[in-house]
């Protein structure tokens, strides 16, 4: 009954006949495919064929839907760093689809000194086949420009499980994704690419059951080649990859691009004493980074580390990403802790993974951008990863919050993060929109927390308040939470104005946090990864002080100035952009170091910002020329013409030159 079958392509593929099964493991000395009936009876068949360290074999009549899982039979011997163990059923590593959950249960447990011998197929995930015969119609990706790119990131659930608008049964899905009136609102708000956090298959840490939370975040992933199904509505009888590949049809229709955090640097499976789910049974000396003592390296502060530099790990990370372009038509990826992507094992810029991402014909098309840094030695690489790559900007967020917040930055230090920090990312052949410009992201406070608490209040997550970073640069304005005097909300708005105002017309690709526009907080939780609740779901009744629409005109705004958009570096004297100083004349060599906090930025000779982030109320000269302060800053029909700036405190301005 069972064939021979091919050894590609990786994983479960349905040919319209029956399915070839392919399963890569170098130490393995068996492997058994194990069916699922609709009543879960198990029936085992040995893979007849090996190709190199690919098992595989061809199964005729197979259809689609079908449930399946393997036991992969090898040696135990974890100092060499083998932890084989037929009793436990594993997920494929190329499964394109999974059913069930990985549960808090000690049938999960691979074995310590000797092999666990209880069987978990009762209560195991199962892979299942699946078809590529999604109708795609006229579907084109969007594939807009890096000069042009705002990003939005955000969380599925999270934005849409309390969005008003769309039906209560398609909240938190995919679904809701694409429902026309969530892409109104990302029209009107002005991005360019949602970026959604992890939507590939993950489970939640035992630590966090045995607690009552659960991961919501999604950074602990088990089957990364499939689509989450707790995502899924399962409205119309669509399954979860092809409610994923609708909403992201429905995205690109409005022109919105797609991208994906995705996690290729460690798994579900933890530390050793962790769940057997899938690569530690088959095959943990090839997947994993491990010491010479068998055990985890774990770089990732998450119990092990995705050994990328072994050519078949690497090439089935390739495959993976691969299929999220050509299956789901996704537009580019976000890659979580990513320095792991170039250890071999020290971090390498021409590592063999980033070599073949930039001969891949599909993958070198897409927009790449990577969380620059691990927990390892050497993970901090920011400004190092390879020109196919943009890198989230640490620099800039801190600078931006202690610039505005703390008045800590002389003008020169300010102006380097404002011209998409050149002293970090000018070289080679980078452009300016390498620099992904962020003042906040979901791992933090959001921005009203940001103004509102000095401390984390992270109570809530179990930890005693020890999780979360403790260097915020934050500022509560006088006083910690929300409830506070109109005075104080006042400043916190203008300090608020100033950070998204130097976010959206700074050089470089903009970041924003879904939901900072609109004032959202998480009542200073800057680590609410396994809070999933009203506490980190948007709040869609809640609209602070008209902050949409200043946001969209921000971005609006941002879209009009060739400096900005032309994704080049600024020279000086090409016009691009100006500094000056209070006065209104450019910038001295002393003025520079100066911590002055008033200065203005003239872009393209046409677009100045004025900025005041002093304590107190300053008139500012602008440039010679007449000026008109325009939206978000002065209303449409009542336009203020001006050579002086009467600048409050913590403000900003954006005037147009008049011809």
């Amino acid at each position: 009954m069972l064939e021979q079958g091919q050894p590609e392509p990786l994983g479960a593929h349905y040919d319209g006949h029956g399915v070839n099964f392919t399963l890569f493991s170098q130490h393995a000395e068996r492997v058994e495919l194990c069916l699922f009936d609709a009543h879960g009876a198990e029936r085992r068949f040995a893979l007849p064929a090996r190709s190199g360290d690919i098992w595989h074999g061809y199964f005729p009549a197979l259809k689609p839907g079908q449930r399946y899982g393997y036991r992969v039979h090898g040696p135990w011997a974890p100092q060499q760093g083998h932890r084989f163990n037929p009793a436990k059923l594993l997920v494929d590593p190329c499964a394109k689809a999974v059913a069930g959950e990985v549960a808090d249960d000690a049938r999960f447990n691979g074995g310590e000194r000797e092999p666990d011998g209880l069987d978990n197929a009762a209560i195991a995930p199962k892979s299942l086949v699946t078809a590529e015969d999604f109708d795609w119609e006229d579907d084109h990706a969007p594939r807009t420009p890096w000069g042009n790119t705002v990003i939005y990131e955000a969380h599925v659930r999270g934005l849409t499980q309390q969005h008003p608008e769309i039906p209560e049964r398609l909240r938190g899905t995919y679904a809701a994704l694409g429902h026309p009136a969530m892409v109104k609102y990302l029209r009107h708000l002005g991005i360019t690419a949602l970026e959604l956090l992890p939507i590939a298959q993950f489970t939640s840490e035992p630590r966090l059951r045995r607690l009552g939370l659960s991961n919501y975040w999604g950074y602990n992933p088990f089957a990364l080649w499939a689509v989450d199904a707790r995502y899924a509505s399962g409205e119309n009888g669509l399954t979860p990859l092809q409610e994923f590949q609708q909403a992201v049809k429905a995205l690109h229709a409005a022109g919105i691009e797609v991208i994906l955090d995705v996690v290729f640097n460690h798994t579900a499976e933890l530390e050793e004493i962790g769940p057997t789910i899938s690569l530690r049974g088959v095959d943990n000396a090839s997947y994993y980074w491990l010491d010479g003592n068998g055990e985890y390296q774990n770089w990732t502060g998450c119990g092990n580390t995705l050994n990328l530099s072994h050519p078949q790990v690497m090439t089935w990370a390739l495959e993976a990403l691969r299929y999220w372009v050509r299956v789901c038509h996704v537009d580019g990826f976000r890659f979580d802790l990513a320095s792991v992507l170039g250890r071999t094992p020290e971090f390498h810029q021409d590592a063999p993974l980033f070599a073949a991402i930039k001969a891949c014909p599909l993958l070198s098309q897409v927009k790449l951008i990577a969380e620059p840094w691990d927990i390892g030695p050497g993970g901090y690489q920011v400004g190092n990863f390879p020109p196919d790559f943009a890198e989230w900007n640490d620099h800039f967020r801190d600078a931006a919050r202690r610039y505005w917040l703390h008045g800590q930055l002389n003008n020169g230090d300010f102006a380097r993060r404002f011209a998409a920090s050149s002293d970090v990312f000018q070289r080679e052949a980078r452009l300016p929109h390498a620099s992904i410009n962020l003042i906040t992201a979901h791992d933090g406070f959001t921005l009203r927390d940001v103004v509102s608490f000095n401390n984390k209040h992270n109570q809530a997550n179990g930890e005693d308040n020890r999780d979360g970073s403790s260097s915020n640069f934050s500022h509560n304005h006088g006083k910690e939470g929300l409830q506070v005097n109109f005075d104080i909300v006042e400043r916190r708005r203008r300090s608020v104005h100033g950070l998204l105002t130097t976010l959206l017309l700074a050089q470089g690709t903009p970041m924003l946090l879904a939901g900072d526009e609109r004032g959202h907080s998480q009542h200073g939780n800057n680590n609410a990864y396994c809070q999933d609740n009203p506490l980190t779901w948007l709040n869609w009744q809640q609209d602070d002080f008209g902050l949409v629409d200043f946001t969209a005109a921000l971005i609006r705004l941002r879209q009009r100035i060739p400096a900005l958009t032309q994704d080049r570096w600024w020279q000086e004297g090409d016009g691009s952009v100006q500094w000056c100083n209070a006065s209104g004349t450019p910038l001295e060599a002393e003025q520079w170091e100066q911590g002055t906090h008033r200065m203005q930025i003239l872009l393209s000779g046409r677009w100045l910002i004025t900025i005041n982030a002093t304590e107190s109320v300053s008139d500012i000269a602008l440039p010679d020329g007449e000026w008109r302060a325009i939206p978000p800053f002065a209303g449409e029909d009542n336009p203020i013409l001006t050579t002086v700036w009467h600048g409050p405190a913590h403000g900003v301005c954006v005037f147009l030159k008049q011809s």
